[in-house]
């Protein structure tokens, strides 16, 4: 089992210099992948929806934040963690990723969800009820764009008439893992994706939804065994043995990834790089 590093989005501060030695500091650990999370915008408050993460929680953006992530590494793969696909253009996020891919060597995992921020949608103008929908056609887009040299895709939410992604990616296609844990994040993850990225503590709700994946994969003739499986470690408390508990939980649940997701904030830098270092140390990756 493999260790992936989330990038510290809103701790890391705007210093490139200390975003190049926090990637560089995962890599020389030996670290698997760097996550990049992805917000837009942040929401305030209100009507009673309180958002987890608001207008005051810094986001760098994640496809540039890839392509200097690319530039300043040289062996760690590269991912989105999640990207929030259905609120952006499908032939955009094709284009970005191809780019990334191709500046990384070929590096990139295109990490993806569905999003909980209707706030967020609405901003961008995109369909907050068929989100779900909207992201299974993408998937499918996305795949014909970078590894095809010219594509025709007719389908409910995007038109594409003889179109190319110039430079295509090195990867053809890019891996696209899907987050969530709902029932039709799962199904949709068994039938299309390369790979399920759940927050899950592995316990018996844990060992339920893999379940499920496993039977709707059988159901569309799709082996669990050739399929990626990466659980995130949501963590409230700076307690390693929890995270070493948790990492074990998933090793015996056959996890090939585990990520430390912290809901706690670390402001200093040292303590990001340490935080690197221990969770490697107790997770025995």
């Amino acid at each position: 089992m493999q260790l992936n590093a989330i990038f510290p989005t809103r701790d890391i501060g705007n210093d490139p210099a200390k975003i190049r030695d926090w990637a560089q500091a995962a890599e020389d650990l030996g670290y698997a992948y760097i996550e990049v999370p992805d917000h837009v915008l942040g929401a305030a408050a209100r009507d009673g929806w309180t958002p987890t993460y608001n207008e005051h929680d810094p986001f760098h953006e994640t496809f540039v934040m890839l392509g200097f992530l690319a530039a300043i590494t040289k062996t760690i793969r590269l991912s989105s963690g999640v990207l929030i696909s259905p609120q952006r253009q499908t032939a955009l996020i094709a284009k970005q990723a191809a780019e990334v891919d191709l500046l990384c060597g070929g590096r990139l995992r295109l990490g993806i969800g569905v999003g909980w921020n209707p706030v967020e949608y609405e901003a961008l103008g995109t369909e907050w009820k068929t989100r779900g929908a909207r992201q299974a056609e993408q998937i499918e887009a996305m795949r014909r764009l970078w590894s095809e040299d010219l594509v025709t895709f007719k389908g409910r939410f995007d038109c594409l008439e003889a179109v190319s992604i110039v430079p295509p990616p090195l990867q053809r296609p890019i891996p696209i893992w899907l987050g969530g844990v709902s029932e039709g994040a799962i199904k949709r993850a068994a039938r299309l994706a390369d790979g399920w990225m759940p927050i899950l503590p592995p316990d018996a709700q844990g060992e339920q939804k893999l379940a499920l994946l496993h039977e709707e994969m059988c159901r569309h003739g799709r082996d669990p065994g050739t399929f990626g499986l990466e659980a995130w470690l949501r963590m409230q408390d700076k307690d390693p043995r929890q995270w070493a508990a948790a990492a074990d939980g998933w090793r015996r649940l056959g996890a090939g990834y585990v990520m430390l997701y912290p809901m706690f904030r670390q402001p200093k830098f040292e303590d990001q790089i340490e935080m690197l270092r221990r969770f490697k140390e107790v997770a025995g990756g």
